[in-house]
């Protein structure tokens, strides 16, 4: 798999996840989720939700979690993702697309 497939599965999958998920809860989930929505009084118990995915995904970013993953299934990181291009592309390794660059870059990220 590569950067071009990941990106194409993000957009089918946000494309079929609309503006709303139906989501089944187990009996665990639920009676967590009512604490927190008793702890925190939100208005919508949507919002909770919402900030229980914020904070996984932010802690598989923050523990390179989603890098494991990206980089089994796809051969990429989450930084390459968001770069839009490999570590090799950034680099002029073997894999860039066009091959080397024409010019001299020694001094290209120097200031």
């Amino acid at each position: 798999m590569s950067l071009d497939e990941l990106s194409a599965d993000i957009e089918s999958t946000y494309g079929e996840l609309g503006g709303s998920l139906p989501v089944s809860l187990d009996r665990e989930t639920r009676n967590e989720l009512a604490l927190l929505a008793a702890a925190y009084e939100p208005d919508d118990v949507d919002e909770l939700v919402r900030r229980g995915i914020h904070m996984l995904f932010q802690s598989a970013v923050e523990t390179g979690n989603i890098d494991f993953h990206l980089r089994s299934a796809y051969d990429v990181t989450y930084d390459e993702y968001l770069s839009g291009m490999t570590y090799e592309e950034m680099t002029g390794g073997a894999g860039a697309a066009g091959g080397p660059p024409d010019r001299d870059d020694t001094r290209r990220y120097q200031q």
